[in-house]
């Protein structure tokens, strides 16, 4: 059973210092110390008694993002996940890497004890915003293999968008990251990047900039991002508080 999720910002390693900068102040968030062989992982603690649900990760090439589920039986779930066509990319004690059948890393880590998701955060100009989801960049060919594993994988709800290229499998309350996948335009390798929901994009959008943020692109309901180690995020108009989605309603199957 999953109990907890994290998403990991996965940057390039000669830039890790100036995300996690970014990405600590942010989400309203301290460092915790650095962990690894060569001080890659890191962990941002919320303020409060509230558990963690980002982290950080430096890599070697241009980066983006993938998801930690925390779950009672290690070794169970990654069983199951290869039955559903996840391959084995790495394994020690207390972790276990795999890759999707689109070829999505994430990993599968023991529970330990996290119950409680961080509030959303108040900018200086009292707009709120609060990490929402993962959003799973997916090639055409394998989105629809994609949507099948996730859901089963997890056990979640698969919920359908009015946009076509979207769909959501949605947590049950109290876990603090929801999945997005989203099928690309063309074909060719995915990624994955993290979107947060905002109660004023642009505002949101204004304070990002001041910390180092770039705007990439506008849409109607979110704003492509691009932190200041060169990974791409998006805000959207989505509830911080609630995590429902305002303008768009999804329908569910």
């Amino acid at each position: 059973m999953i109990r907890w999720v994290y998403a990991f910002a996965d940057r390039p390693r000669e830039r890790f210092p100036q995300a996690c900068a970014f990405w600590a102040t942010a989400t309203g968030s301290r460092l915790s110390e650095l962990r690894g062989d060569g001080g890659e992982f890191v962990t941002l603690l919320p303020p409060g008694p509230a558990d963690a649900c980002l982290k950080a990760q430096a890599v070697d090439g241009p980066g983006g993002a993938h998801l930690d589920f925390a779950v009672d039986d290690l070794a169970a779930t990654a069983r199951a996940a290869r039955g559903l066509g996840a391959t084995p990319v790495f394994a020690e004690p207390g972790l276990e890497v795999l890759r999707s059948p689109g070829g999505q890393l994430f990993c599968v880590v023991p529970w330990a004890g996290e119950t409680s998701r961080p509030a959303p955060v108040t900018a200086p100009d009292g707009a709120t915003s609060r990490l929402d989801q993962v959003c799973l960049d997916i090639s055409p060919p394998v989105y629809d293999e994609e949507a099948a594993f996730w859901a089963a994988f997890t056990g979640w709800q698969s919920v359908r968008s009015p946009l076509p290229e979207f769909r959501r499998v949605q947590p049950p309350p109290g876990l603090p990251v929801r999945i997005l996948l989203q099928r690309l335009d063309t074909s060719g390798p995915g990624g994955a990047h993290l979107d947060l929901a905002c109660s004023d994009v642009d505002a949101v959008r204004a304070h990002h900039e001041s910390l180092g943020a770039t705007c990439v692109s506008r849409r109607t309901h979110w704003a492509v991002m691009r932190d200041p180690a060169g990974g791409t995020y998006c805000l959207t108009d989505r509830d911080p508080a609630t995590g429902a989605a305002r303008g768009i309603t999804p329908a569910a199957g």
